[in-house]
């Protein structure tokens, strides 16, 4: 036995090995086996989008394969409680997102699981902007064509338009109705499990619009499925350059709203294996295939550490709190 794994034994032994020995069991180091990363919302958005992009890499950089598990529900509720709840072993991760650490614990007065102390950090993997988009036959029979004579027709329409989103509490639903608070208009809010079957029922037809995180969105604007007014950033899209943001786009000043995605363990993870899982998701995020892939999905790609990404959840935490509160909403 060689002094790594003996100390580990001792460690173990002594009880004070923790989740290091469940992480290294009797076959090795971690990982002895495939890795599941929980994807809490429905196959086919931005979440689930950036999960299968970089689990291929972590894979191969690793030796095990990572495992995308969809587990939509309750914003993202359900799947970021199954994994607050599984063992700290390292073989259960979450593809979080603003939605299940920031904006949830101010939008649910009772959430299954405490986003700042039962989760651990590895990296930030990407921010988004959203975009909204249209059913563009809805928008040529109501006449819209851009952010104003949306405005316009919402004000004079009141609970006419149907707006989607990926579910309550996700950065989506909130972009949305934090333009409805700023531009005085009421629009009938529907979430869905997931941006996937959501945009379905955009381009379908029984939905009108969505406020969706850009990586989703973007083919179908490309193939004119959907059309897009403005994007949510204070800043345009390098994957959109001929969209203005809605800041730009309406009287709607200093409007901002974009989206984030980023790796979590369950509290008590080992050190080793939190940093060895952000040293390679950097790595990856940093490669040009892998960079280049999501730059021109609309996607900017991260990869810092779990004390830069801790700190950036609690600050995302109390700005996405005052967005909750001067918007009102709120999910029973």
């Amino acid at each position: 036995m060689n002094k790594r794994l003996r100390n580990a034994a001792i460690a173990c032994v002594l009880g004070a090995g923790g989740a290091l020995c469940l992480a290294q069991g009797a076959g090795g180091a971690w990982p002895t086996k495939p890795v599941r990363v929980v994807v809490p919302f429905a196959p086919g958005g931005t979440t689930d989008i950036l999960a299968r992009a970089l689990a291929p890499e972590l894979g191969k950089a690793l030796g095990q394969t990572f495992i995308i598990e969809n587990k939509p529900g309750a914003g993202g509720n359900l799947g970021a409680d199954m994994v607050a709840k599984s063992a700290p072993d390292g073989y259960t991760l979450l593809m979080g997102t603003v939605g299940t650490q920031s904006i949830n614990p101010a939008l649910y007065p009772k959430m299954p699981y405490d986003a700042a102390k039962d989760f651990v950090p590895i990296s930030l993997v990407a921010g988004v902007p959203n975009v909204l988009v249209m059913n563009p036959a809805k928008a040529a029979a109501y006449k819209i064509t851009d952010v104003r004579s949306l405005i316009a027709f919402a004000r004079a329409n009141p609970g006419k338009l149907n707006m989607a989103s990926s579910g309550n509490g996700t950065s989506i639903h909130l972009s949305g109705e934090l333009f409805k608070t700023m531009t005085g208009t009421y629009m009938v809010h529907f979430p869905y499990r997931g941006s996937g079957p959501a945009l379905l029922d955009l381009i379908g037809g029984t939905m009108d619009l969505m406020f969706d995180n850009l990586p989703s969105s973007l083919q179908q604007v490309k193939a004119g499925k959907l059309i897009a007014l403005a994007v949510t950033s204070s800043q345009r899209s390098a994957a959109l350059p001929d969209v203005p943001t809605i800041a730009e786009a309406g009287p709607v000043k200093g409007f901002e709203a974009s989206s984030w995605f980023g790796l979590l363990a369950p509290a008590g993870a080992p050190h080793e294996i939190v940093n060895r899982v952000q040293q390679e998701t950097a790595k990856a995020l940093a490669s040009p295939a892998l960079k280049e892939r999501l730059v021109s999905q609309g996607a900017i790609p991260s990869g810092n550490t779990p004390n830069e990404f801790g700190r950036f959840i609690a600050a995302e935490a109390k700005k996405w709190a005052q967005v909750v509160k001067a918007s009102g909403a709120k999910v029973d």
